[in-house]
């Protein structure tokens, strides 16, 4: 019998016999588990701050932020990756996110896609990754494959590296600068660490992500000056930043600067201008 200690995201459920609780107890449980994650993410928040200063001090010299993942936390990245552009008006290639198995693994699983150690450096090199970058492996188990690789590659050619991981001591923090794990306990349904994992994962990429495009000048105030106008809600939340920072134009003035400049930032600073 194998002495093997069992990672805490595959270990079994504080809960048994789960398809005989009652809907509400299911919904209470998964919500009282859910709440030990934000918990978990407060305790390393000294390892997010490393790993943001440095990732901030490269993308300020014009570096690039990247992340691998395979599965859930493949998607995870690719999630948070595509929201910078409509969020900051950022280039799509400032954040970018791959997953194991190129991008028809978003929607269905690949086979075995995570078990090459080499395809992640693969993927990485098409994009020209280089010592201006920052690469983010992430895994909940911390051993992935794809991820362990890309990052040991990545660290070899002198690209600075950090991992998010729900393991303590996961494989893949030996091969990033700035390791982060995040503890959240075994999930609800043994071994789905779609779960807290996920939720754990979403929330240092939201902090991480938030944190870099605050510090490259993407936000003023509190606004997303830079947001992208493709909706109608998003031009309408522009206009009345815009009569915000200009109180004496009323709405129908602020949507034509609006329109005519295509941000707010820019439309604030042209009318400040004059």
């Amino acid at each position: 019998m194998s002495s093997q200690v069992i990672p805490t995201t595959e270990s079994s459920s504080l809960y048994t016999n789960l398809e005989e609780m009652s809907t509400v107890d299911l919904l209470k449980n998964i919500n009282q588990e859910d709440q030990k994650v934000a918990k978990a993410v407060q305790k390393i928040i000294p390892h997010i701050k490393k790993l943001v200063d440095a990732s901030s001090k490269k993308m300020q010299s014009g570096g690039r932020l990247f992340y691998i993942g395979a599965g859930t936390s493949g998607r995870l990245g690719i999630l948070d990756a595509s929201e910078i552009p409509p969020t900051y008006g950022a280039s799509p290639n400032l954040v970018v996110g791959l997953i194991a198995g190129g991008d028809s693994a978003i929607r269905t699983a690949v086979e075995g896609a995570e078990d090459d150690p080499n395809q992640a450096w693969k993927d990485l090199k098409q994009f020209g990754i280089n010592e201006k970058d920052t690469l983010i492996g992430i895994a909940a188990s911390g051993k992935t494959p794809y991820v362990f690789g890309g990052l040991q590659v990545a660290q070899e050619n002198g690209v600075l590296t950090g991992s998010i991981s729900c393991n303590k001591d996961a494989l893949i923090s030996s091969v990033a600068d700035f390791p982060i794990e995040v503890e959240v306990g075994p999930e609800f349904v043994t071994g789905s660490t779609r779960m807290k994992a996920g939720t754990a994962q979403k929330l240092v990429l939201n902090m991480i992500s938030t944190s870099l495009m605050i510090k490259l000048g993407k936000v003023k105030g509190n606004k997303m000056v830079n947001m992208q106008l493709s909706n109608n809600k998003l031009v309408d939340r522009g206009v009345r930043m815009v009569m915000e920072e200009i109180p004496e134009l009323d709405y129908q003035a602020a949507l034509k600067l609006l329109t005519l400049y295509g941000s707010v930032k820019k439309a604030v600073e042209a009318y400040q201008s004059k």
